[in-house]
């Protein structure tokens, strides 16, 4: 995310999968961002982001389904070193990697154990969802915890995040490789509205010029293979959107 950016990348799940992939990838990236607890507030948003992290990974069969994906990923790469100028050193490369990344997934502890047994998240988590129920009369503990060296946080949150590694890890190469599947092609809009086709598609992209204060959004609905997409004016009441409305589209 930039403030010097004139494009925006919007980004729609078109499968449950890939909807919680995109909650995972989204949660690691914020505790990367909140990782060093320095105050009481930063803290609790680090503890918040911890708790729904745990709650998305205790919901489904992610690493099955990331494993599966992983091997997925090497027989398509596979099937490119009998294309015509590929580069066969790059493709083994990265069918290495997402071994070695399957493998580690593979052989990892329960995804969310650490984190959820560790005693200051646990804690926090059954006092997260009570308004204001974080204060240092309810958890003295943590309090206290907030008032060690910063050294010793900083040491027992890099055990947290490193526990989530095989997991980063895999989610990272998988959503790499389908981001980078398909390449962005123009389209257009008619009075707001586009239909497509999404074949076997796990992930709409979408890009849109910001410039020129067009503040412009899609939302996107979908049934099987088919999607659509209306955009609308982030100005509600007075908005417009353009007859014809051009932006890149990318089904991956």
């Amino acid at each position: 995310m930039s403030d010097a950016t004139s494009t925006i990348i919007f980004e729609h799940p078109l499968n449950e999968k890939m909807r919680s992939w995109l909650r995972i990838e989204s949660s690691l990236q914020q505790l990367e961002k909140q990782c060093h607890l320095d105050s009481q507030a930063n803290s609790l948003a680090f503890f918040r982001t911890i708790a729904e992290l745990i709650e998305i990974l205790e919901r489904g069969e992610v690493r099955s389904e990331l494993l599966k994906e992983l091997d997925r990923q090497q027989i398509k790469l596979r099937q490119w070193l009998s294309a015509p100028n590929v580069d066969t050193a790059m493709i083994h490369n990265l069918v290495e990697q997402l071994k070695e990344r399957s493998l580690a997934l593979h052989h990892a502890p329960r995804l969310s154990q650490q984190i959820k047994e560790d005693r200051i998240i646990s804690m926090v988590r059954q006092r997260l969802s009570i308004p204001g129920g974080c204060c240092s009369f309810d958890l003295p503990t943590l309090h206290l915890w907030l008032h060690l060296p910063q050294s010793t946080r900083d040491e027992t949150v890099s055990s947290w995040l490193n526990s989530l590694m095989p997991l980063k890890q895999a989610l990272e190469s998988i959503l790499e490789l389908i981001r980078q599947s398909t390449m962005f092609s123009s389209q257009v809009s008619h009075n707001g509205f586009y239909q497509g086709n999404a074949g076997e598609s796990d992930l709409l992209r979408l890009k849109l010029d910001i410039s020129n204060n067009q503040l412009i959004y899609p939302q996107v609905s979908g049934h099987k293979t088919r999607f659509a997409i209306r955009f609308l004016p982030m100005d509600s009441e007075n908005g417009t959107v353009p007859a014809h409305l051009s932006f890149e589209l990318a089904c991956c």
